[in-house]
This record gives structure tokens, C-alpha cells and sequence, in this order.
């Protein structure tokens, strides 16, 4: 898209849904509840399918609130325009997103209870991910090219900048009791056990039963299909629709001569 990046606190973000007064107001004045719950990510680690399986733990396992309820007001983004409008209908305990780094996190988090589980993924396939998406999604720069798109990739001349420096600024938090780290590579490998854990994590006890209907919900073939996950009710203003669709392939241990570029 044709736009100029701006900095907050050195870090990357696009006009339209961010603005530096409300990164700021965010950072400084944003009230976390000590019942919260949020996912943070790189952009394109697996947030929404973290946001479908917590969804699907909020409710019990029943898939009537992410059958009938679009994904961003189930988890709004704390740092977007619309996200914080959204906030104000999320019911307790809230479950929230965000992409921000370690930095630029709400401060009230600090003194909270409210916890946290961050979702890493192989940067390899972030980047073939990162590619596709930022063609459809118009607050991302559309890549010149998938050789210039590597080197802003590896430079973190990109939405979020490094990923690098996004982990590094997280691992801050890991022997923290309040932090829950969890990867792509297991949520594809063992799904259950991951939902078991973050169950655990969040103090949410489910039987045997419920947890087999939220890996099945959450599952990416069901996900894909579903219009209120899959975001094809998403707006011209966010997605472009003839360019491609959200959820392409949901795979893992891409080679990047192999991903069709």
C-alpha cells in the first residue's frame, strides 16, 4: 500500500488504525484487569488460532460464540483504533491481543495479575507467511519484490520491526509465572496437549470431552471454513479480498524455494 510508516518509540507502525497518541495513551493509561488475559505475537505466529482456542475455553468448548461472532471482537487489538472501541463489549475475563513489543506493553500490566501467553513461530516461515499477507492487508506496505521484502524482513524494516527484537524483548518475561510460552510447531504437532496446557495455564479445568471439541473447532480446516474466523467478512479498509484470502495454508517448515514465489 502507498503510505510512509511512522515510529513510536522506534518501532514501525502504519497510519489509519494506529496513531502515535493512542500507541502512547495505550502504553501509559491503559487500565489491565487482573483476570486479562492476553496474546501476543509477531504478526503471523498463529494469533487468531490462539484467539479461537481460548474463545472456544472461555465458552466451555460450546462453538456457538465463534460460529456466530466475528474473531476480532472476541479478542480485540489493544493498540488499533478500532480494537480499543471494541474492548469496551468484551465480557470477563477478557481475552486480548496484540503484536506490541516488550517496550511499548501496557505498563499496568507490570503491577497485574493478568497473564500472558506468547506465541513464537519459526521466522522462516513468518517471512513466506509475512509476504502473502502484507498483499492483502492494507495497513502493510505491498512487498516490491520477495528479495527486497527479505532484506526489510531481516532489517525489521517492516510493520512491528524485528522479529528478532521481538522475541529477544519478550523472553524478558519467561521464568515469570504470568507468562506462557507456546509455538506454532507444537500447536501442529500436539494440539490437545497444547490446549491442555493453556487450560492449566489459565486456570480453566475442562474434561476430556470439551477439550477434544476445542481442538476439533479450532482445528485449521474448520477455522478456514468458518466466515466469522476466516476473515472474509473483514472490510475493503482492512483486506483486499481480489488479492488473496487470510488463511492460505496454515503449514509449517515451509523452504522458501518451495512457496510458490
Amino acid at each position: 500500500m502507498a503510505f510512509d510508516y511512522f515510529l513510536y518509540k522506534g518501532v514501525k507502525f502504519s497510519p489509519g488504525s494506529y496513531s502515535e497518541e493512542l500507541l502512547n495513551s495505550v502504553e501509559n493509561e491503559f487500565q489491565v484487569l487482573d483476570d486479562d488475559v492476553y496474546i501476543v505475537t509477531y504478526p503471523k505466529s498463529g494469533t487468531n488460532w490462539l484467539i479461537e482456542i481460548l474463545s472456544l475455553i472461555k465458552k466451555d468448548a460450546d462453538p456457538n460464540w465463534v460460529n456466530s461472532v466475528v474473531i476480532w471482537l472476541r479478542s480485540p487489538w489493544i493498540e488499533t483504533k478500532e480494537g480499543q472501541q471494541q474492548i469496551k463489549d468484551v465480557s470477563r475475563p477478557r481475552v486480548l491481543t496484540s503484536h506490541l513489543p516488550f517496550h511499548i506493553f501496557p505498563k499496568s500490566f507490570f503491577t497485574s495479575k493478568a497473564k500472558i501467553i506468547y506465541v513464537m513461530r519459526n521466522p522462516k516461515d513468518i517471512f513466506v507467511s509475512l509476504f502473502f499477507f502484507a498483499k492483502i492487508i492494507c495497513h502493510y506496505k505491498d512487498p516490491e519484490s520477495f528479495e527486497q521484502y527479505l532484506e526489510d524482513f531481516l532489517q525489521g524494516n517492516i510493520l512491528y520491526n524485528s522479529w528478532f527484537d521481538h522475541v529477544k524483548g519478550w523472553m524478558q518475561m519467561k521464568d515469570n509465572s504470568n507468562f506462557f510460552i507456546v509455538t506454532y510447531e507444537e500447536l501442529h504437532q500436539d494440539l490437545r496437549g497444547c490446549i491442555t496446557r493453556i487450560c492449566k495455564f489459565i486456570g480453566k479445568e475442562l474434561d476430556d470431552a470439551k477439550i477434544d471439541l476445542i481442538a476439533k473447532h479450532s482445528s485449521f480446516e474448520v477455522m478456514k471454513e468458518n466466515k466469522m474466523s476466516n476473515y472474509s467478512l473483514g472490510t475493503k479498509e482492512f483486506i483486499d479480498h481480489t488479492k488473496g484470502s487470510f488463511m492460505r495454508k496454515g503449514t509449517e517448515n515451509r523452504e522458501l524455494g518451495s512457496a510458490g514465489i
